[in-house]
């Protein structure tokens, strides 16, 4: 609901909080399950109403044509969106049509609705489509009736329809070729190959990299920007394979001027059958560490060992 790892810990402890203080009054007029993911979608409506939605630059600005256009950071005033891990999501279930399940809500939930929808629309989708609450238990939660439910579940799906991110757009994680293209990604980040680069990435594909403000979209201009920008020479990137919104993702490092590799942050990949179509780089080298990898661990070794 809210875009950030740190902000949704502090909304979950807020949530115990509350709860915690108010259980003398629960009636128990439904389950304590409802009734605490009542206090939570409330938590995070005030939040969103407070402080505004997190955003990512596709959601913001034009995509910029010339490939060595300055490249510009936001301000301070956009709250950029951040990745969710996907081992503080998945559920434990042996039942792989499960898991699929969940990491095709999560993709829904965490990259379209998060910038496109409005926060009770968000809401509702990840109430009824990711976390699968009857529409009924939805309807106590926020204060009005299953008929709204419905009806705002109804729009919000419309709505990613229209911007064609609906279910069976990507495929899956886990699946054989979308492992073949990150590892192929992370090989020629590595060795900065564009050309093989360019072979991965689909026509209409595009670029993102937060704090950056611009964003590029379509091959021809996407893999001359990360020839000119980013790729740098062979050695100066290091990259370990993980998953965040339910899609193939990499910890990423550079190497400083001694040699060393600092963390820069997380880069999800949109994989489809064709290609990758989208790649999101999120520059914080905070979330390498809310990922579970270690500063150190770009080292050989370390590699070797995860």
């Amino acid at each position: 609901m809210l875009g950030s790892i740190q902000d949704a810990e502090d909304l979950v402890q807020e949530t115990y909080l509350r709860a915690w203080r108010s259980y003398g009054g629960f009636e128990g007029r439904s389950s304590v399950r409802t009734w605490l993911y009542q206090i939570a979608t409330n938590g995070c409506l005030t939040e969103l109403a407070r402080h505004g939605r997190r955003m990512l630059p596709s959601g913001l600005y034009d995509p910029e044509p010339d490939p060595d256009a300055y490249l510009e950071e936001a301000g301070t005033e956009v709250n950029w969106l951040q990745p969710a891990p996907d081992a503080m999501m998945t559920p434990e279930s042996a039942d792989p049509a499960v898991i699929v399940a969940v990491r095709e809500g999560l993709r829904l939930a965490l990259i379209a609705s998060l910038q496109y929808l409005p926060p009770r629309q968000r809401a509702v989708l990840v109430l009824r489509d990711v976390l699968a609450f009857p529409a009924a238990e939805v309807a106590v939660m926020l204060g009005t009736t299953a008929v709204s439910v419905k009806s705002a579940l109804q729009r919000a799906r419309a709505r990613l329809r229209e911007l064609d991110l609906g279910a069976g757009q990507i495929t899956e994680p886990t699946a054989p070729r979308a492992r073949a293209l990150l590892d192929q990604y992370i090989a020629a980040f590595e060795s900065a190959d564009a050309a093989a680069l360019e072979r991965l990435l689909t026509r209409d594909a595009t670029i993102e990299a937060t704090p950056l403000r611009t964003w590029f979209a379509g091959r021809t201009t996407c893999v001359p920007f990360l020839r000119n920008h980013l790729l740098g020479s062979p050695g100066d990137w290091r990259m370990l394979a993980t998953s965040a919104n339910g899609q193939p993702a990499t910890a990423a490092y550079t190497r400083d001027q001694h040699g060393n590799y600092q963390p820069y942050g997380i880069c999800v990949l949109t994989v489809t059958g064709a290609g990758i179509r989208r790649i999101s780089s999120f520059g914080d080298p905070r979330l390498v560490t809310m990922f579970g990898f270690r500063p150190g661990m770009a080292h050989a070794q370390d590699a070797e060992a995860l």
